[in-house]
């Protein structure tokens, strides 16, 4: 029967991964892998995660399974960190999955149980969220979100797109920290955003997997609390592997908001089903890490110290990037206001591959980098080396 497959092509990005371990020339530079790296180029496992796993290691009298849904403790504290006050006394499903992933995936599935049928990304967006819908099944159409010349979000086009779109269609919106071009949503944007949403019958799918990396943590949360009390259902999708540095733990949840506790048990157990068809059981360490820190008030502000430390490393290179970077190019002025750990440069691939063989500077063709895959001290030879193109 395999003979009748076909070969598929590499992912881009872990092909990259590839081709930068076997580059062997000194002062190689890697901004293609979306994770954060530290002053010494490595990335750090936070103080509070190694405190909370010595901790379980102690006091952990089982490895049972969890069950479908997951750990009820650890789905409570994240969505207290997620929504807030906004999500208190909120009719709400949860389940615990595989990372931010997993998440995505259950809340395309559920989509189209429950009859969905299409959903709108912005363009441009994470490439493996298409990649997620279309397996689900779900139609993909797009409203513009950034342009990658002036490094403006296109925030009223995306309205524009957004009014015609039909009752009933699922709609993808980051809740900060933009994958792939850290442009931002205003406040009054989100109200706006908010407006058309509920006007439009429209279902909110929030994507939120860098809490804590853009403004701070309540300040990153800000667009997706105002707008799920305002729209009678939502789904909202997180991540732990950056705020929390657990990438390989695979550890994330997600949420349906609803009109009424009788629908959320609904969704509930929909969204059990469909993990139990598909994985049958989330891994438990990276949750049991998370919920760990999140219900003793020491590891918490530890955790919210080191995460602040990292965000100011981000903040302080995209500074000196910006002010570098805008005398070739006067739009890169905008990366000093962008968020998260990505920005989006207006480079041809043809540039993206002059810099890999020339200077073995190594990201993705599209002119994505990740920020925090800098160190300060080479920030100023890198500005040169794009300033040669």
């Amino acid at each position: 029967m395999f003979d009748a497959l076909h070969p598929q092509p590499d992912d881009p990005l872990l092909a990259l991964i590839g081709l930068y371990k076997t580059d062997d020339r000194k002062g190689k530079v890697d901004l293609g892998v979306g994770v954060y790296r530290d002053e010494q180029g490595a990335t750090p496992i936070f103080r509070a995660v190694k405190a909370a796993e010595r901790r379980l290691l102690e006091t952990q009298e089982s490895k049972a399974y969890v069950g479908p849904e997951g750990d009820p403790v650890f789905l409570d504290r994240l969505w207290e960190l997620t929504a807030g006050s906004a999500g208190r006394g909120l009719a709400t499903a949860a389940v615990q999955t595989p990372g931010g992933s997993g998440a995505l995936r259950l809340a395309a599935d559920l989509i189209v149980r429950a009859g969905g049928r299409k959903i709108w990304l912005g363009v441009p967006t994470w490439p493996n969220h298409a990649s997620i819908f279309k397996a689900a099944g779900l139609e993909i159409a797009t409203y513009p979100f950034f342009d990658v010349p002036s490094q403006a979000v296109l925030f009223e086009s995306m309205a524009d797109a957004l009014a015609k779109a039909a009752p009933g269609d699922a709609v993808l919106l980051h809740a900060s920290c933009h994958n792939p071009t850290g442009g931002a949503i205003a406040p009054e944007q989100w109200k706006e955003l908010t407006e058309i949403i509920e006007s439009r019958g429209l279902l909110p799918l929030i994507d939120i997997a860098y809490q804590g990396f853009g403004k701070g943590i309540e300040e990153d949360a800000a667009g997706l609390r105002m707008l799920i009390t305002r729209v009678p259902e939502a789904l909202v999708a997180v991540s732990c592997s950056k705020s929390f540095g657990l990438y390989r733990e695979r550890t994330g949840a997600i949420y349906a908001v609803a009109a009424s506790d009788k629908i959320a048990s609904i969704a509930r157990s929909n969204l059990a089903l469909i993990a139990r068809v598909s994985y049958s059981m989330p891994p438990d360490h990276g949750a049991a890490v998370v919920s760990t820190i999140l219900g003793d008030d020491t590891l918490k502000a530890d955790w919210i110290s080191e995460l602040s430390s990292m965000r100011g490393r981000i903040t302080s290179i995209r500074d000196k990037l910006a002010a570098g970077m805008s005398r070739r190019w006067q739009s890169l002025t905008a990366v000093a206001g962008q968020e998260g750990m990505f920005s989006l440069l207006p480079l041809e691939e043809a540039d993206v591959l002059a810099l890999r063989a020339n200077h073995a500077i190594y990201m993705p063709t599209s002119g994505r980098i990740n920020i925090a895959g800098l160190k300060s001290a080479e920030v100023d030879a890198v500005i040169e080396k794009f300033l040669t193109l």
